[in-house]
């Protein structure tokens, strides 16, 4: 007795085959679609399958001739991406890639694959390369962070250190010597910071947004020195010179270390998620937790770091600090993995809320017109001038978290 067995009458493309397609060969229409998936393509796979009968002992087959053109969809899909598959190091790569035009799992089940990944490995196994091209190394970019050693922990905890005896070397200053001393501190600490942000985790590999330096700059010169200024406009001392508080600075400074220790740690993490990973489904399921226990760790590590600055200079926004310490570092995070207009939206919108606070308050000091600072007064007076920067940093932090979790779950995120 015979077995039916169903075969499209096309016949299905054999894997072993594929080797011999010829890639220089034209696209097989023009109007494909992002994908490389074309109308010919598309009838091809939903023709009837035929029934026929399979006999007892299956007779020898002889190799059938490499299909070309419309029978081989993944030959468009090599055509429109050529480019990224050549200059791919490993499959994850052009997975990663074919991921950020658009290709879903979905999509590669029409190229009668199971998964971007399955077929991500077909493309990078059928484009040629040239004898130059790096080969692909498993867990490639595990290492990255850690490559600088001990040098690069040093150059972490160095702002840190230098704010701190910056802060220390002023108390026996005055009058110009003090200023001199500010300001020398001000730009070695800026020095030292710049250079974490160019090497190690934190760096960012691609152009950044110009804007996020002011952004920052702001939040840092808020907390600093306008920490206090909702409560003088509303006590009419808004004309005098604010003091300056250093401790927000100075904990925030202490902290640049964990936040590159945490986000080495998430990059070399979610590398090896994808490497393990064969869907993208699966992927993203796996990185969302850790980019959530990454940022609960770093949020510890900062409320203790300024818990503990707070002791030796005390100030009182401990709240508006952590939230803005949150809110660099998942800026930041964001930047490193390629999202950097994201990342200028959310400092800027804190930036808007903290100088909208502020201008209510001194347009209310206007006959007439009272009634558009009630909503600060109303808040200052119940939370205490930290209420502002606190909130606002917040609502910023808790805008690009949300973000983030859908951003970095995405494999294209955590290429180089």
């Amino acid at each position: 007795m015979t077995t039916p067995r169903v075969t499209d009458s096309a016949h299905a493309e054999d894997p072993s085959q594929l080797d011999g397609l010829a890639f220089d060969d034209p696209p097989a229409s023009a109007d494909a679609d992002a994908d490389g998936w074309d109308s010919t393509s598309d009838a091809l796979l939903s023709r009837p399958a035929v029934w026929e009968d399979e006999p007892a002992k299956t007779a020898p087959r002889t190799p059938a001739t490499p299909r070309r053109g419309p029978a081989d969809p993944v030959k468009a899909l090599m055509h429109r991406h050529r480019e990224l598959c050549e200059r791919a190091v490993d499959p994850l790569e052009i997975a990663a890639g074919l991921e950020a035009h658009g290709v879903t799992d979905r999509t590669a089940a029409r190229f009668r694959h199971r998964d971007v990944f399955s077929l991500a490995e077909e493309l990078y196994a059928r484009v040629p390369r040239g004898e130059a091209q790096t080969p692909a190394r498993p867990g490639r970019g595990l290492a990255r962070p850690a490559a600088a050693g001990f040098s690069l922990v040093l150059l972490t905890l160095l702002p840190g250190a230098l704010s701190a005896l910056a802060v220390a070397g002023l108390h026996p200053l005055e009058g110009a010597p003090r200023t001199a001393a500010t300001v020398t501190g001000a730009v070695a600490v800026t020095v030292a910071l710049s250079l974490c942000l160019r090497r190690g985790p934190l760096r960012a590999r691609r152009r950044t947004v110009p804007a996020l330096r002011l952004w920052t700059l702001w939040l840092l010169a808020y907390a600093a020195c306008g920490a206090d200024l909702p409560t003088r406009i509303m006590d009419g001392g808004g004309e005098a010179a604010p003091a300056l508080s250093a401790g927000p600075l100075v904990g925030l400074a202490l902290a640049v270390a964990p936040a590159a220790w945490c986000a080495h740690l998430f990059s070399v993490q979610a590398r090896r998620r994808l490497d393990g990973s064969r869907g993208l489904e699966e992927f993203a399921a796996g990185v969302r937790p850790l980019l959530l226990g990454v940022v609960a760790l770093y949020a510890g590590a900062l409320t203790a770091l300024l818990a503990v600055t707070r002791l030796a200079l005390p100030y009182d926004d401990l709240a508006a600090a952590v939230a803005l310490g949150l809110l660099l570092f998942l800026a930041r995070l964001l930047v490193v993995h390629h999202f950097p207009a994201a990342a200028a939206t959310g400092l800027a919108a804190a930036c808007a809320v903290e100088a909208a606070a502020i201008l209510l308050l001194l347009t209310g000091r206007l006959p007439g017109c009272g009634f558009l600072a009630t909503p600060v007064e109303a808040a200052v007076t119940a939370w205490g001038a930290s209420a502002v920067p606190a909130a606002a940093c917040a609502a910023a932090a808790a805008g690009l978290l949300a973000h983030a979790t859908a951003a970095l779950s995405r494999a294209s995120a955590h290429t180089a």
